[in-house]
């Protein structure tokens, strides 16, 4: 190690040493509205010296000997420019480049529209990027009918997104579980504000608070590695090149609970003190009041082999969606040498949720002396849920997300031949759910009938209405949540030339990473009872819902509940009123304290091999340390003491990619590159429940390995000089060590007392118990393909000139091994949860000078979501296709005016267990719809 920083600081020195060369820095813009272009190729002529601009225009050249050159600019969809350079021994030249915008069409020339502006600046990033990307920029995001910032990544290929009340939240790439993938905002990770998981909630952040969205589905070695099927960085704002002040007012409907909704946002930008300050702000507000109709259930088999359901929930939800964001963007030049920049952004979500649950339970098969089913009995429960009166709650259970991400960074010249940047960036996130509350009253020993002729629609139902005054009350109870994430995170990097082929250029990168992240969750439960009793559902405040609106069918009826006004009224700090006690059982396990500190060192080497040809290698060490603490149940309640347990391991991580530019518009790519995914925080956390009374452990675990992936990919592309692109590719992972929930029902004294020295053994001699835990598998092959094509079919005559088409399909394949049943049986031919076989998405749009129209389609075929104890047991997230559309008039310079419809399929949240035509669950939202109007005013 000494030796290679002993070699790596002489070059260094002897670089600086050429004082006699000069630098190039500078920016690339667009000449009509003054905004960065990124991905913009520079060639410094003469010579075979070339550069990218980066995401925020900026460019340099390192070490260039003293004389007059002349810059040479191309850029998809824009002229191409030429401008001269003189360098001075030892000065940096500044210089600025405006580009006109231009495609090219045939033999004509066609001035850019908004859209088409923006699809220029996405594709050349694309393009220039070394590694396989996918980039969305702002423009187009704002020409879909998106809300929330996942909504608009599940349009990128190769993406499926995980809804949740009707918005895009959770993430999966090329088939890959979220827990398998990254978000970052600027290159820095954005913390969970969920309590169990890694996951990062997409329906946080508005998606016009942000300026360009890159997917990156192949590493380099300078990238965070944990994102086995990919990376997705959320670029904000950069100020523009002179005064920019655009917003949106909008106002929309829900049908579901006919119900408005609003939306605002504000962008203010500008460049102060001689161009050497640049600041931007955005803000965004959106207001949704809506709600989703529910039914769910859990299917079994007696003992005489009968498949029924043993338990069915009905449930009206009615929810009020506020999404709050802020963000502050500030770049300061010191000199043509060093820069520095601040970025900041807040994310607020507010949830107020009411839902109103019946619950028919333990239901049991009625049998005759044939074993031939002549009906059924089981419990019912009606339960509403809500919150208090007081504070912010307003009667609703209130869940708060907040995510926080502040960032320093500085980027320096040091002499004429090296390059070096840093940063340093603390994020937050949190989730708190204040004085939520329950109230539950049951109808026990009920008979039931079960109409199970269509396993897609199943009601559980009586024969007979059950009158109110036959429940009584079962529970009331209110609980408080908590959960807060941090990281501080910080890196150091430098570049320099270093070309082994003569000629050509090479370029050495090294840095360094640091991570610190902690997170817990503290949550608390407490049951009240009256000191004067409620008496029976038929004597309480109610509220009554018929099936007549409900979206799953009218024979699904919720019936009569505690009304949300009297379970917020109550007083349960009043000893005169209530009883109340902790229930730890509902607690105690769950909470944990995680920290981990990632510290990660790297080496990227970037070599043309030929005018054609480049490569490059590298090599990234990741050393991960983890701490954890949880807690030793018995009993659902009783704390036996809690284990703290450390771990540390070092993952090696190589890379190689090659790039070959077939000509100026064809580009063929390959790489095979190393990746990881660490567990998720709850699985590892040694925790340990025992439940005596059922004979089951539920307990996490320490010992668990970071999946590790090797990864095979090659891609074509080729970019029409109007604008658009055709691409295809395909892909091959092998990752080894991949976690899933294990349940094993053969768990015995022996096992225990081997998994955990130390700890009181609750298992007796002789007897077999339930254990359930996260484990590894052996390994997943995974491959698949995927295709697309975006163009401006302007060489169509007459009005079918403004036609556009945005297609793509992404297949994948997987095949785990190492997965075991409950009878601790090696399962064959298991997919890998979360991997979608099909997505497809497909957007035809027209559009001329001042009206745009767009209809968009987004399809995802099932796929296994989590894994049972057997196939009977397996769940599955249904396929689903969502259609929306939206269109938009210019009127005059600066005003646009806009209409969306999203969801017009009224596309349900569905899942099924073991075969597709057995609901789980399905979950209705109905379509939304938004009219507004845009402004864009620029200097």
């Amino acid at each position: 190690m000494k030796k290679v920083i002993g070699i790596f600081l002489l070059c260094c020195i002897s670089l600086i040493g050429f004082a006699q060369n000069g630098l190039v820095t500078g920016t690339v813009a667009d000449e009509q509205q003054k905004l960065s272009l990124p991905g913009a190729t520079i060639r410094l002529k003469p010579g075979n010296r070339y550069t990218i601009s980066d995401e925020h225009g900026k460019f340099e050249f390192l070490n260039v000997p003293q004389g007059k050159y002349t810059l040479e600019v191309n850029y998809i969809g824009f002229k191409n420019g030429s401008y001269p350079v003189t360098v001075a021994p030892g000065k940096a030249a500044s210089v600025r480049l405006l580009l006109e915008d231009g495609a090219v069409a045939g033999k004509e020339v066609v001035v850019l529209s908004d859209r088409l502006r923006g699809q220029a600046k996405a594709l050349n990033r694309q393009k220039s990027n070394p590694n396989i990307t996918n980039i969305v920029s702002a423009d187009q995001v704002g020409r879909f009918p998106d809300a929330n910032i996942g909504d608009a990544i599940k349009r990128i290929p190769g993406i499926t997104m995980q809804n949740d009340q009707g918005e895009a939240r959770n993430i999966i790439i090329r088939g890959l579980a979220p827990e398998l993938n990254s978000v970052t905002l600027n290159g820095d990770r954005i913390p969970s504000a969920e309590g169990d998981n890694r996951r990062v909630q997409m329906d946080l952040i508005p998606s016009d608070m942000i300026q360009t969205i890159e997917v990156n589905k192949t590493l380099t070695s300078d990238m965070d590695a944990d994102a086995i099927g990919g990376s997705v960085n959320l670029v904000t704002r950069a100020a523009p090149g002179g005064l920019r002040v655009s917003g949106t007012l909008a106002g929309g409907y829900s049908p579901i609970r006919e119900k408005p909704i609003y939306t605002g946002a504000l962008v203010v930008g500008n460049r102060f003190f001689n161009n050497k300050l640049g600041m931007v702000l955005s803000a965004s507000y959106n207001s949704n009041d809506f709600g989703s109709d529910n039914v769910e259930g859990v299917w079994s088999k007696d003992k005489a082999g009968h498949v029924y359901m043993s338990e069915q929930d009905i449930r009206k939800y009615d929810v009020k969606r506020v999404r709050r964001s802020g963000s502050a963007a500030f770049d300061y030049k010191i000199n043509d040498k060093n820069s520095i920049a601040f970025n900041a952004m807040y994310n607020w979500r507010d949830d107020w949720e009411n839902r109103y649950r019946v619950r028919t339970r333990k239901i049991e098969t009625v049998l005759d002396a044939n074993n031939n089913i002549t009906g059924y009995k089981g419990a019912i429960r009606r339960q509403t849920k809500g919150g208090a009166d007081f504070g912010r709650s307003d009667n609703a259970r209130l869940e708060t997300q907040r995510v926080q991400n502040y960032s320093l960074r500085g980027d320096h010249l040091l002499g004429n031949a090296i390059a070096m940047d840093w940063a340093a960036s603390y994020s937050t996130a949190s989730e708190k759910r204040p004085h939520e509350r329950y109230i539950e009253y049951e109808a026990k020993s009920q008979v039931l009938t079960e109409d199970l002729s269509d396993p897609a629609f199943p009601l559980v139902s009586t024969p007979a209405a059950v009158p109110l005054s036959a429940f009584g009350m079962n529970a009331l109870s209110e609980q408080y949540g908590f959960t807060k994430e941090g990281e501080f995170g910080a890196k150091l990097n430098f570049r320099f030339p270093f070309s082994v082929v003569s000629g050509q250029k090479g370029r050495l990168r090294a840095g360094a990473r640091l991570r610190v992240k902690d997170k817990k969750r503290e949550n608390n439960f407490f049951e009240y009872s009256p000191v004067t009793p409620f008496g029976k559902l038929a004597d309480m405040a109610t509220v009554n819902w018929e099936g007549d609106k409900f979206q799953a069918g009218s024979k699904y009826i919720p019936g009569t509940f505690v009304s949300k006004q009297f379970l917020g009224s109550l007083d349960f700090t009043n000893p005169l009123l209530m009883k109340g006690e902790a229930v730890p059982s509902e607690y105690i396990t769950i909470n944990y304290k995680a920290k981990e500190t990632i510290t990660a060192g790297y080496v990227r080497w970037d070599q043309d091999l030929s005018s054609k040809l480049s490569m490059i290698a590298g090599v990234r060490l990741e050393n991960t340390n983890t701490d954890y603490k949880g807690n030793i149940v018995e009993d659902e309640e009783d704390l036996k003491g809690q284990r703290d347990v450390k771990n540390s391991y070092l993952n090696v991580l190589p890379s190689l990619a090659f790039k070959y530019n077939v000509n100026q518009d064809f580009v063929l790519r390959a790489a095979a590159t190393t990746s990881l995914a660490r567990p998720n925080y709850y699985a590892i956390a040694p925790y340990v429940s025992i439940l005596a009374d059922d004979q089951a452990i539920d307990a996490g675990n320490s010992k668990l390995k970071a999946s590790y992936a090797w990864n095979f990919d090659v891609m074509g592309e080729y970019y029409f000089k109007s604008v658009g692109l055709i691409s295809g590719g395909v892909f091959y992972k092998n990752i080894r060590d991949f976690i899933y929930v294990y349940s094993n029902k053969q768990y015995t004294t022996e096992n225990f007392a081997a998994d955990y020295p130390g700890v009181t053994n609750p298992i007796p001699a002789g007897e077999n118990w339930k254990y359930k835990q996260s484990q590894n598998g052996d390994n997943v092959n995974m491959y698949g393909f995927e295709v697309a094509v975006q163009r401006q079919l302007n060489f169509l005559p007459g009005v079918l000139k403004g036609l556009g088409v945005y297609v793509n399909y992404t297949y994948t394949k997987s095949n785990a091994d190492g997965i075991y049943n409950g009878d601790g049986e090696k399962r064959e031919n298991v997919a890998l949860p979360g991997t979608a076989p099909h997505m497809f998405n497909a957007s035809l749009s027209w559009e001329n000078k001042r009206f745009v129209a767009r209809l968009s389609g987004n399809y995802a075929a099932a796929y296994l979501d989590e894994l049972g104890e057997d196939d009977f047991t397996d769940r599955y997230y249904d396929k689903q296709f969502f259609l929306d559309a939206n269109a938009s008039y210019k009127i005059g310079k600066y005003l646009r005016l806009f209409a969306e419809a999203n969801n017009l399929t009224n596309q349900p949240l569905r899942y099924y267990q073991g075969v597709s035509n057995r609901t789980a669950q399905m979950e209705y939202y109905r379509s939304k719809f938004n009219l507004g109007i845009k402004f864009d005013l620029s200097k």
